[in-house]
């Protein structure tokens, strides 16, 4: 099983792709965002490489305006070197990779202009996938779009649509659930009517289920039946929702408890689960713990050192209950590890815990930092101590310093989440 995450890397924005208006993109701004984004994407790899995530979503937005008419850049030949090494990287490591258009690719679209754009953004996927090398293995996923007022017609539109597309585009695509107008049976009909894959979302399939009333378990290894050795493990979509937003809207962090009820639930098949939540890596890193049963204890452990000044900003009880957890080696003690990291993050802040938090995290930098920046730092901290509002001018600027001077155990840590996003 693996655990993966969507586009970006939370906590680290110097890992954040870009793009321009379109009154901006010129043909040397595109080459400059698109060499840079390509750059940023290698990164996030080496990132999902060194921390064992072997499942990743790329953004549609590598490419700046890739199917528009104002980007002629013929990029899978003049990025073709760059491709090739991210792509090898991704082949080496045995990650898999996928794509998700947006929101406004309709291929079920009843207008021709719509449709025309559906089939050329699912085409940039395509051949973004390879121009990376990658096999059919690495999918795109798309939900089949509205209704317009005749659910049959619409259906039928879409496997029309879909024998318009290029071979890629169809070796690759995978259709998904959606929360409003095509639940997971009418999803599984059409892809077995196209010989093609379809991806099991949970949140989607808690909001519009069918009528038939079957365990979430049972509809997954029905949807497994869709997958075939050519298209690489089943894959699901998780998520859950957040308690104070619109129905539909991703929780912050995946709820550890919830996630293993699911997990456990799950058919013996290989199966692979993509995360859409916003904490995204630090997600994936946690349930990545959550389901490791070799090394369990060392792999605790390195969450806790990402986790630990979090923690000590807010709760010293919690943080040394965590500690004490930790002595025990052979037990599983996952599921406890995360309820009391839990607890800690739900503790009201207190300008003296956070003061602490700051002086530790800085003991990883004063030996390296420039007279200038302790003065800097120093000050901060004692703002801090009069002031919680300032923590997150203390964590901003000790990131800084973390970047500057490549301090990797800083870096990897989520004490800095908070105020960098």
């Amino acid at each position: 099983m693996n655990i993966g995450y969507a586009c970006q890397i939370a906590g680290r924005p110097e890992f954040k792709i870009t793009t321009c208006r379109l009154k901006n993109a010129t043909e040397p701004r595109l080459r400059e965002i698109t060499k840079h984004n390509l750059t940023i994407l290698e990164k996030m790899i080496d990132y999902n490489i060194t921390h064992g995530i072997r499942l990743f979503r790329i953004s549609s937005d590598i490419i700046p305006f890739a199917t528009h008419p104002v980007n002629t850049i013929d990029w899978r030949t003049d990025y073709q070197a760059q491709f090739k090494q991210i792509g090898d990287k991704i082949k080496k490591s045995g990650m898999r990779v996928s794509m998700h258009p947006g929101q406004y690719c309709v291929l079920n679209s009843p207008d021709a202009c719509v449709v025309r754009s559906a089939i050329e953004e699912i085409a940039y996927h395509a051949a973004f996938l390879d121009a990376l090398g990658v096999d059919g293995r690495h999918k795109i996923v798309l939900h089949i779009g509205g209704v317009y007022g005749d659910k049959a017609a619409a259906t039928q539109r879409f496997i029309d649509h879909f024998e318009r597309l290029d071979e890629s585009s169809k070796h690759r695509l995978v259709i998904e659930n959606d929360e409003r107008s095509y639940h997971i049976s009418n999803v599984i009909n059409i892809a077995e009517a196209l010989n093609i894959p379809c991806v099991f979302d949970n949140l989607h399939h808690a909001i519009n289920a069918p009528r038939t009333q079957k365990t979430t378990a049972l509809w997954i290894k029905i949807c497994a039946r869709t997958w075939t050795k050519a298209d690489g493990p089943q894959k699901i979509h998780y998520s859950e929702q957040a308690l104070d937003k619109k129905i539909g809207a991703h929780s912050d962090t995946t709820d550890h408890r919830h996630f293993m009820a699911l997990v456990r639930q799950l058919h013996t098949g290989e199966i692979d689960i993509m995360l859409e939540v916003k904490d995204k890596n630090i997600s994936a890193l946690k349930c990545m713990a959550l389901i490791q049963k070799r090394y369990q204890a060392k792999v605790i452990e390195a969450e806790w050192a990402r986790y630990k000044y979090w923690v000590l900003s807010r709760s010293k009880q919690q943080y040394d209950a965590i500690r004490n957890l930790l002595k025990d080696k052979k037990t599983d003690l996952s599921l406890t590890f995360y309820d009391l990291v839990t607890e800690a993050l739900k503790t009201p802040p207190s300008a003296g815990q956070a003061v602490v938090a700051a002086e530790h995290a800085w003991g990883h930098l004063k030996k390296l930092a420039n007279p200038i920046e302790k003065a800097a730092v120093m000050m901060l901290v004692k703002k801090l101590g009069r002031n919680l509002k300032k923590e997150d001018v203390v964590k901003r600027k000790l990131y800084r310093l973390s970047v500057k001077y490549q301090v990797a155990y800083l870096l990897d840590s989520h004490y800095f989440l908070s105020a960098l996003g």
